[in-house]
């Protein structure tokens, strides 16, 4: 399918992600990936901060409210939490959490992990989209997803990459 990958390995795609658990048979199924330059658990605070912005296009999806660029010191993600606020609206509830590896969340339909895997000093910071549609549909939330978790993993990244820098230099 158009737009179904970016930044994955093929390994990455074989693999299993807690959203499989919620979706029997998804028409849609999109993989997308980064790899972040610092450890996992300084990854970690920022993903677990996506429940306060949705951190990809804020003038899109957010009405023009900046995402957070520095760390709130939010608690760990919890089961049945908002999964993200955008424009001012809760949106989305969290499914499952494993506190520093990964959070699996639904958003009108769709249900959604994000993945940590850690490497020897960086981390791949993966996310696996599925959803039960019409090919139709599910064509043109690939696209509208890929530009859109494209952004969002990008800034996760540097965000992250940023912010271990800064603490290093004190």
């Amino acid at each position: 399918m158009i737009g179904d990958r970016w930044g994955v390995t093929d390994s990455e795609i074989l693999r299993c992600y807690p959203c499989d658990d919620f979706v029997v048979s998804p028409r849609l199924q999109a993989w997308r990936g980064v790899r972040v330059e610092v450890p996992a658990e300084v990854v970690w605070p920022w993903v677990a901060q996506v429940r306060l912005a949705p951190y990809s296009y804020d003038w899109i999806d957010n009405l023009g409210r900046r995402s957070p660029r520095e760390l709130v010191g939010l608690p760990e993600p919890q089961v049945g939490e908002r999964f993200t606020t955008a424009g001012g609206r809760e949106l989305g509830r969290i499914v499952s959490v494993d506190p520093g590896k990964q959070v699996t969340a639904t958003i009108m339909g769709a249900f959604m992990s994000y993945v940590l895997v850690p490497q020897e000093h960086t981390t791949r910071l993966l996310l696996k989209v599925v959803m039960q549609t019409t090919r139709r549909v599910a064509l043109g939330l690939s696209v509208g997803d890929l530009i859109m978790a494209r952004r969002q993993l990008l800034n996760l990244k540097q965000l992250a990459e940023h912010h271990h820098r800064g603490m290093a230099e004190n």
